[in-house]
């Protein structure tokens, strides 16, 4: 194959792909079913390798048959958008291809992850904190867990877990489930992680807090750690830091703040009061490819201490990668990963472009669309909120005819409105409740974009 040729026509594919998400009818997908696609795409690998034709033709139908989850009506996940200055980013670090365990290999990308953490500690008051990228939210939140459970117990990282400790973690009802894989993952089993009872509006009930972790140690029990959520799932809900913070204090427990969907809600003074207390926590997991619109995976976990990751590394040993050589620091000694992606750079281009209060403004935008999305339900006669809007996530649903059972007729509303191409939204439940959840997580939303969503939707309720 040219290489020329293919990237000059590369360059155009994207120029395409990119100009999409401009226009207003734009398909979010062209919808097939698994049949359908493999009748259009040949997804078996041949002896024989493709042709330069024939994979400029593959290169198109992933994109043509995939969702694009730049385009604006894309409100389905907690992540939506496309960033350009990231996205060149993306492309320098795949082009230049190394990794983030030594300076050596990675001297750029290994000062840019330490500025980034740098930042955003100081967005969170961790004057003396560190931090490391990582792979995604749900590792942010194995690694918080995993720190907290060997600064109780250090002997562990040596000798294994002691069941007779019988650690236990502290999560709202409505918290992401990783941080019960985590806990089977470092070994004190997912029943250790006891689930906090939330208010009416989803956040942890401080009152119901104290009273688990009382009755966790009339059981013997050891409370080591609490996951307070930035942002929860269908609700958008913040927990109350400040008051966790002072219940953890009181019992010496590890305080860590899931922030991965909401995190990035600190960037913005107009609204960072939902994050008050997060100066008390002990680690903070920040997903930027949520709010930040930054390409997949960009998560960092923060800690509020230097050292205490280093700390999870039980040994290290190994002079064929790390030399100590001019006593710079390789990030690798603190990382629970060897090979790692340079995650940093395309958030540091990113941030780099639009400049601090440039983000802010994004950041007020996506709550700005949430708080019209809420308006034009509460306007409309076939619709209902389901709950009060806290962030960036609606819930809602449309008022089902008589006869009909409402969770069957918004699901259908969905799975039409899907199926279309035009928008895509997910939903989830409250309670028994389905509820039609909108999600305003693109920065470059506008009200044009929230009114053809509303649009889309009532024309499948026809």
């Amino acid at each position: 194959m040219n290489h020329t040729s293919i990237l000059d026509q590369l360059n155009n594919i994207i120029k395409q792909y990119i100009a999409l998400n401009d226009e207003k009818d734009a398909l979010v997908v062209d919808y097939k079913d698994p049949g359908e696609l493999k009748k259009i795409i040949q997804f078996d690998i041949a002896e024989k390798g493709v042709s330069e034709n024939e994979f400029l033709g593959l290169l198109n139908q992933y994109l043509n048959y995939s969702v694009n989850t730049g385009n604006k009506q894309f409100l389905n996940q907690l992540y939506s958008g496309f960033n350009f200055p990231a996205f060149v980013g993306e492309v320098v670090t795949a082009l230049s291809n190394t990794s983030m365990y030594t300076y050596e290999v990675a001297p750029v990308a290994t000062t840019i992850e330490k500025e980034m953490v740098q930042l955003m500690n100081s967005y969170c008051g961790y004057s003396n904190g560190d931090g490391i990228f990582v792979s995604g939210g749900s590792n942010a939140n194995l690694v918080g867990l995993f720190t907290a459970r060997n600064q109780i117990a250090p002997a562990t990282r040596f000798s294994g877990y002691d069941a007779s400790l019988k650690l236990t973690a502290f999560v709202n009802e409505q918290a992401h489930y990783s941080f019960e894989t985590a806990a089977n993952i470092i070994g004190i089993g997912a029943k250790s992680v006891i689930k906090v009872k939330a208010t009416y509006n989803g956040s942890m009930c401080s009152a119901a807090l104290e009273k688990a972790i009382l009755e966790s140690k009339e059981r013997d029990e050891t409370p080591f750690f609490v996951g307070a959520t930035c942002g929860t799932t269908m609700l958008g809900a913040y927990d109350p830091l400040d008051s966790l913070a002072s219940i953890c204090k009181k019992y010496g427990i590890w305080l860590h703040a899931d922030g991965s969907f909401g995190g990035s809600l600190i960037l913005s003074k107009d609204h960072r009061g939902l994050m008050n207390g997060i100066e008390l926590t002990d680690s903070f997991a920040w997903n930027p490819h949520k709010l930040m619109n930054i390409p997949l995976i960009c998560s960092a976990l923060l800690v509020k201490r230097k050292g205490v990751l280093q700390q999870n590394i039980t040994d290290i040993n190994t002079d064929y990668i790390f030399h100590d050589i001019d006593n710079i620091e390789d990030l690798g000694k603190k990382s629970i990963q060897c090979g790692r992606r340079v995650d940093a750079v395309k958030l540091w281009f990113a941030w780099k472009y639009f400049g601090l209060t440039g983000y802010e403004a994004r950041i007020d935008n996506i709550i700005a669309m949430a708080t019209y999305a809420a308006s034009i339900i509460e306007s409309n006669e076939y619709l209902e909120l389901l709950a009060e809007r806290q962030s960036f996530s609606v819930c809602f649903r449309y008022k089902a005819p008589a006869g009909k059972n409402a969770n069957e007729f918004n699901l259908a509303i969905r799975e039409k409105l899907r199926k279309t191409g035009k928008s895509m939204v997910n939903y989830g439940y409250l309670g028994d409740t389905l509820a039609i959840r909108l999600i305003t997580a693109n920065g470059d939303l506008t009200k044009e974009d929230i009114d053809l969503f509303f649009h889309n939707l009532l024309a499948c309720c026809i």
